[in-house]
């Protein structure tokens, strides 16, 4: 009786411990680490506290969105509206401020329900069209966009509230910077309704099999309808924090923005087919994506050849969720 091959029993050990480091989850950890490494040898101001500070402040929109993005993405939808959504909220609360003695809380409040108006007719119209929720928040990209330009004439808002200004996008809570405080706020948030409640869980069996849940008495389009509703009012908040930093909201915002936001939760272990995925998973995709564009600004990379990466980093990503096991 002839032994197993030790190099044949070698390799097969070597494959099963790669597929479970993709299917634990653990492979986008150890990417943020190595990318960690290259940039910590490649630039001696990237291990800098100042540095890391910036990376916090720089991923805070992309964080924030990308909570919302992950519950669409888990519920089986996609959402690629959220940077017209974001601009669109953004000069709506400049406008309301402006005509309500720049009040902080109109802005706020203007923000986050223009945000969930845009994101519930996504929804609603996904649903009731029976329409892939892609081309819907395509056309929604436009007309998002195209509002915001009409209403402006194409010209930033002026933001002229400092209370505002300091408790969305300058000030600090102990020590911390408020874009992150709104971060952190934003990702308790996912991560309570996600995997802390009932509705959490129709979230990840709407994606898994939508219907196998519809025929267990969970209303699949009032799911889809909710998880691109709070997309939307995420990309609102996302739109105060943008809008305060810059002292002003331009219709111009966000551009793009959405591909770095799927990137971020496809890379954070949510499948493209839905079903799975995980707040946490999406907020490290977020920094990922974050430490690549930091530490490339750092070594000095034209900005050109730092989009052809990024193009490579969602094919990795893409290309990750097929593998990953359902």
């Amino acid at each position: 009786m002839t032994g197993a091959d030790p190099g044949r029993t070698g390799t097969r050990s070597l494959q099963t411990a790669w597929q479970a480091l993709i299917d634990s989850g653990g492979l986008i950890y150890l990417g943020l680490v190595v990318l960690m490494v290259v940039f910590a040898f490649a630039s001696p101001v990237f291990l800098s506290a100042e540095n890391f500070a910036n990376i916090g402040r720089q991923t805070t929109l992309v964080s924030i969105i990308a909570v919302g993005m992950a519950l669409v993405i888990i519920s089986g939808e996609f959402d690629l509206s959220v940077g017209s959504v974001m601009a669109l909220a953004g000069v709506f609360a400049a406008l309301a401020m402006k005509e309500f003695g720049h009040s902080w809380m109109v802005g706020g409040l203007v923000a986050l329900a223009t945000g969930a108006f845009v994101g519930m007719v996504n929804g609603v119209i996904t649903v009731k069209l029976k329409m892939p929720s892609f081309l819907i928040t395509l056309g929604s990209l436009s007309i998002a966009r195209g509002i915001a330009l009409l209403v402006t004439g194409t010209r930033p808002v002026n933001i002229l509230s400092d209370d505002y200004i300091m408790i969305f996008g300058e000030g600090h809570l102990a020590g911390i910077p408020v874009p992150i405080v709104w971060t952190i706020v934003a990702a308790i948030g996912g991560v309570v309704l996600l995997h802390f409640t009932t509705f959490g869980r129709k979230i990840y069996a709407t994606g898994g099999n939508t219907t196998a849940a519809r025929y267990s008495g969970i209303n699949t389009d009032f799911v889809k309808v909710i998880t691109l509703t709070l997309t939307g009012m995420l990309a609102g908040l996302a739109a105060m924090v943008l809008t305060a930093r810059s002292h002003a909201a331009r219709p111009d915002a966000g551009v793009g923005i959405e591909l770095d936001v799927i990137a971020a939760v496809i890379l954070g272990g949510a499948a493209l087919g839905g079903g799975t995925g995980t707040i946490v998973g999406a907020l490290v995709g977020s920094l990922i994506i974050g430490v690549l564009n930091n530490g490339l600004n750092l070594v000095g990379v034209d900005p050109s050849l730092q989009l052809a990466v990024k193009g490579l980093i969602i094919w990795s990503a893409i290309a990750l969720s097929k593998k990953r096991k359902r």
